[in-house]
């Protein structure tokens, strides 16, 4: 790889994680993926609510806001009821709206912003607002980049020790109660993190020589990943991994956890 500094994502770990060729499709050759309405319509009210919350952090006033936007106004009023400790300050804490942790590790600056970060003299929490209800498999969140990562980068920049980082996610989706999911660090979790994006990062700088240097494409998922991976992909023909019209129907069910 050369000395370029790439800067990378949970969202860039995620996807070379889970399909090398696909983050060669999207990142490297930047081929744009389908605009669904549904999903443009939660990524709207989730950017409102995300600025929504910000505002409120920065003192901005948003009584407007709360007069002409309905669903934020209904969203905001659920969670400051689920959880008025974590939406209002409390005494003896420091709060860090679109809160930035940068690291560089080798030739690639990994980069989280954390929706709220909450500090006190012994703990840290994150908190990441999702307007969308909570997914049935709290495993998938744990092994998710974004939670490893956030977690991985406080404890690389701060003095905290990982057993007094946690970070939760509030899925705030009316009419929905909103629930929670919140992981709790631990210097062995950081430690098998820490192996395992060295061990993703030597794949991606290897990856990237080979093409770069001998015009040979990132690998595709494993053959018995296909109806879980391929079918719902827009890449799938130019990977050769389309199969029956059948099968296309039902990969069009398949759905996926949004983070």
């Amino acid at each position: 790889m050369t000395n370029d500094i790439w800067r990378l994502s949970q969202n860039h770990l995620n996807l070379f994680s889970t399909c090398p060729r696909k983050f060669q499709h999207i990142y490297l050759e930047q081929f744009s993926s389908p605009c669904v309405s549904q999903q443009s319509a939660s990524l709207s009210l989730g950017n409102r609510f995300h600025r929504f919350m910000q505002q409120r952090e920065l003192g901005i006033p948003t009584e407007n806001v709360l007069g002409t936007d309905e669903e934020i106004k209904q969203s905001f009023s659920a969670i400051a009821a689920a959880a008025p400790e974590i939406v209002y300050p409390q005494p003896k804490t420091s709060r860090y709206p679109e809160h930035r942790r940068t690291i560089l590790k080798g030739n690639f600056l990994l980069t989280g912003i954390y929706d709220l970060l909450i500090l006190t003299q012994t703990e840290a929490q994150i908190i990441d607002w999702k307007t969308y209800p909570q997914p049935p498999q709290k495993e998938k969140l744990a092994n998710n980049w974004q939670t490893r990562l956030y977690l991985y980068l406080l404890a690389e920049t701060s003095s905290y020790i990982p057993e007094n980082i946690k970070f939760t996610y509030w899925f705030i989706k009316v009419p929905h109660k909103p629930t929670s999911a919140t992981f709790f660090y631990s210097s062995k979790q950081h430690e098998k993190t820490d192996q395992e994006l060295d061990q993703l990062l030597n794949q991606l700088s290897n990856y990237w020589q080979n093409y770069q240097n001998n015009n040979q494409f990132f690998p595709k998922v494993e053959p018995n990943q296909i109806k879980s991976h391929c079918l719902p992909c827009q890449f799938k023909h130019s990977c050769g991994r389309s199969q029956s019209k059948k099968d296309n129907i039902e990969a069009s069910e398949i759905t996926e956890i949004v983070i």
